[in-house]
């Protein structure tokens, strides 16, 4: 286990989210946070040190981003993301909510982001002020982690900070990936929000511009 671990109940959510934040200004700090999905491994969007981290504690491709986390869209444009027409519209169907949603930024490279709908996750990122990096709490082409003790078991190495929000329910998937950076709506990967929805909320609007 981490040097820190918390076990986040409904009345300490506040003391926890400070205690975060504060190990969150310590550069390469990682947690392994609950979200509404799975457990999940974050850092500052913008730590080096964390990044690189992440990637060794998972055995991850470097060649696989991870994904934003953001409590809105003014901190996604904040920090470079592009919300395009699609983007825009899919945030605000399903967001917060179990999507990851690929556009581009102002460099001109894919980012990946998610709103997460949790309260924990929504409330640390509120009281930071900056997105996090994040990506599932697990070693790489391991199961999706739905409690603590199988968010870290495997891990090379030991994150600073376990939030324990007890076990996940069993059904529950990571998000859909939606890749809206091109010119053609692509599914990365099947989630909790099925593709026929995510088509139709797009195939609507399109609708009620052409009428």
């Amino acid at each position: 286990m981490a040097m820190n671990t918390y076990k986040l109940e409904n009345n300490n959510i506040e003391a926890v989210v400070l205690a975060c934040a504060k190990q969150l200004q310590t550069p390469g700090a990682v947690l392994v946070v609950p979200t509404e999905t799975v457990y999940g491994l974050v850092c500052r969007w913008n730590d080096r040190a964390g990044i690189e981290k992440i990637y060794q504690l998972k055995e991850r491709d470097r060649g696989k981003p991870l994904a934003m986390f953001a409590d809105g869209t003014a901190m996604l444009e904040a920090h470079g993301v592009i919300l395009n027409s699609d983007a825009a519209l899919l945030t605000e169907n399903f967001c917060p909510g179990p999507v990851t949603i690929i556009t581009a930024d102002r460099q001109g490279r894919k980012t990946g982001f998610r709103i997460p709908d949790h309260p924990f996750i929504l409330s640390l990122l509120n009281r930071i002020k900056f997105p996090l990096a994040s990506t599932s709490a697990n070693l790489s082409g391991t199961p999706n982690a739905l409690n603590v003790q199988d968010a870290v078991k495997d891990l090379n190495g030991t994150p600073d900070v376990i939030v324990d929000a007890g076990a996940i329910p069993p059904d529950r998937q990571a998000s859909t990936v939606i890749d809206v950076s091109g010119n053609e709506l692509r599914i990365i990967r099947q989630g909790p929000v099925p593709e026929s929805k995510i088509r139709q909320v797009l195939y609507s609007a399109r609708l009620k511009i052409l009428k």
